[in-house]
């Protein structure tokens, strides 16, 4: 059993947004993976990047 969440010490921001879709917060071109991690990178990649390649910074 995992163990209980009490604390959290790392970064929290909010978003205004209401109904998130939850293809907004992890595409679902990066949901090929098996495991539990590494998707951080990924995450909210569409509004993040205004291009497919992920090399061009949302302003």
């Amino acid at each position: 059993m995992a163990e209980k969440f009490t604390q959290h010490t790392g970064l929290v921001v909010p978003l205004d947004a209401a109904n998130v879709d939850t293809d907004a917060i992890i595409p679902k071109q990066f949901l090929q993976k098996v495991t539990r991690t590494g998707f951080g990178a990924h995450l909210f990649n569409d509004w993040r990047f205004l291009d497919d390649k992920g090399e061009q910074p949302n302003p």
